[in-house]
């Protein structure tokens, strides 16, 4: 009896901890489906069952509370356009049953890209995903490394209830694969997770700069106030010191989900003492990157490459640029230069990556194996219908049959839906998707520094008898608290890139390899994408209101 009340103690303690950790909706109608979209979420790679039945729980209570709101966009009804024109296709496939099934790959993700798009409206949600997903892929990265080196295997019998089995080694042997079929979609999810980790690591760096140098220019304020107007008016920067603590407690509040920080910076600290969040996003960045290494993907590593590039232009981190360049440039010299600087740099680098980028590692491969192959059979079955297509998941009868040689795709998404599915069906879906990251790219080029209900004031100065200055304590409190609106739109900005970051570095792996075919890693993809949507369609009500009251927005919405 008193184990049992220990045990309900101790599960009470675990939902209470648990809900203090998930983050509070905007909309409190939306509150039931948020949490369990982040649970879900969270648990998702290691447990996809119960990581799925969260997010359609999601879905669903958003879908109830908003369908409305969801029918009316016009983004959404260009989905339901694709939709039956997908249903078209699958009607005249060669081989209807497998075209039916792959329309499962397809039409339950315009749902959700429609729905979450709804729940998900604001940078600090995005904050919150992000951590979500960093969080989940730390198990992932685990078990992948017992996998690739001390030879962990999965229990057979657990796989209905995990949904994947661990294999020795890898799959294929050798590349690091994890909980996921094959290692290039382990891959693909790693750039997803490290991107996400990366952004927040830069935010973390800043916050920590942005405390220091705000705290020690407010010590340097103190004391140019006693020097020149006395002690009396100092008592109008002592105000600031509250302020310290509301920037820091402005920046704890942003990420919500992880560890705590209580650490606070010393006094006149250019470089605060790292906290918690700190050294868990840095082991996080390392760990993805070193799990992304051994999956042996090229195509993981050209795009990781890419984005830290990309993170160091965004940030003007030109030491950071000329490592990366130093360094690649490296590698691909030792790969393809000429052959005297190749031979004395591969002298250095590990075999591991150029002879990965020569293909070295698998000579002699069968012709129907290589990508080229693949690539050309496609668009041979897309000139042969360039309309309907040959229907879903059709690639695979026909390629082998032809080449008497079984392949689940033709590696490249673009020219797989172009043969199965026609080029308008192929060309609407891209066009869709292509819209809502021109939006989001145009939302990153004009993003605005401070709220819309927070007004810039100058710092009112008033000259007084004898040249002294007589400043106005409201008006400084006013134009710090404006300095700290401005940092915390600046960070939620850098989140933003890093979606977009993310979602493009996903649609570049899907040019040369195909990932929607696991579950897991089409229903992040298709997250992303509804999250830069999702904070577009609310940042551009906001413009129209002219505030950001939720319940204005509403509605405006309703009226419309």
């Amino acid at each position: 009896m008193n184990i049992k009340n220990r045990l309900r103690l101790a599960t009470k303690q675990a939902l209470e901890n648990l809900k203090s950790r998930l983050q509070k909706h905007p909309d409190r109608s939306l509150q039931i489906p948020w949490n369990c979209a982040q649970v879900g979420i969270l648990i998702f790679p290691i447990i996809p069952i119960l990581g799925a039945l969260g997010i359609f729980l999601g879905l669903a209570g958003t879908c109830k509370q908003k369908f409305r709101q969801i029918s009316r966009r016009p983004l959404n009804r260009g989905f339901a356009i694709l939709s039956a024109l997908l249903v078209i296709t699958a009607v005249f496939a060669n081989y209807r049953i497998e075209a039916v099934l792959g329309l499962c790959n397809f039409l339950p993700f315009f749902i959700l890209f429609a729905t979450f798009s709804s729940l998900i409206q604001t940078p600090a949600q995005l904050r919150q995903l992000s951590w979500i997903i960093v969080i989940g892929a730390i198990p992932v990265i685990i078990l992948g490394l017992g996998q690739q080196f001390l030879g962990w295997s999965g229990i057979d019998l657990l796989q209905p209830v995990f949904g994947w089995v661990l294999e020795p080694k890898g799959n294929p042997p050798g590349r690091m694969a994890s909980v996921f079929m094959y290692a290039n979609i382990l891959a693909c999810y790693l750039t997803i997770a490290f991107i996400l980790s990366l952004g927040l690591w830069m935010e973390e760096v800043s916050c920590q700069l942005s405390v220091g140098s705000c705290q020690s220019s407010v010590a340097r304020k103190k004391k140019e106030g006693r020097r020149k107007f006395g002690n009396g008016l100092c008592n109008i920067f002592n105000g600031f010191n509250g302020l310290i603590s509301e920037v820091r407690g402005k920046k704890e509040t942003i990420n919500q989900f992880p560890i705590t920080d209580s650490q606070f910076p010393i006094t006149d600290a250019q470089f605060p003492i790292p906290n918690y969040r700190f050294l868990f996003l840095s082991l996080a960045v390392v760990g993805n990157a070193v799990a992304l290494i051994f999956t042996n993907s090229r195509n993981a590593w050209g795009l990781a490459v890419l984005a830290v590039l990309a993170f160091a232009f965004y940030a003007g981190y030109q030491k950071i640029l000329a490592a990366v360049f130093s360094a690649v440039g490296a590698v691909f010299l030792s790969a393809f230069g000429p052959e005297p600087l190749r031979q004395s740099l591969r002298g250095i680098i590990p075999a591991f990556f150029w002879a990965r980028l020569t293909d070295e590692m698998f000579p002699n491969r069968p012709i129907a194996t290589l990508r080229t192959t693949q690539w050309e059979f496609a668009w041979s079955m897309a000139q042969q219908r360039p309309w309907t297509g040959w229907g879903l998941r059709n690639f695979t009868p026909l390629y082998q049959a032809q080449m008497q040689q079984w392949l689940g795709h033709p590696h490249s998404l673009m020219l797989m839906l172009a043969a199965e599915t026609g080029l308008p069906a192929t060309l609407l879906l891209f066009g869709l998707v292509g819209w809502v990251l021109a939006r989001g790219v145009l939302l990153l080029a004009n993003w605005p520094l401070f709220p819309a209900d927070i007004k810039q004031e100058e710092i009112a100065t008033e000259e007084v008898a004898e040249n002294a200055l007589v400043f106005n304590q409201n008006s400084i409190i006013h134009s710090t608290n404006q300095r700290i609106c401005q940092d915390v739109r600046a960070t939620d900005r850098l989140i933003f890139f890093s979606y977009l970051l993310a979602f493009a570095a996903c649609t570049l792996f899907n040019t040369v390899d195909v990932t929607l075919f696991d579950f897991r890693v089409n229903t992040i993809s298709w997250l992303l994408l509804a999250a830069i949507w999702g904070v577009c369609d609310r940042q551009s009500a906001v413009l129209s209101v002219g505030c950001v009251s939720d319940r204005a927005i509403a509605h405006e919405r309703k009226s419309s």
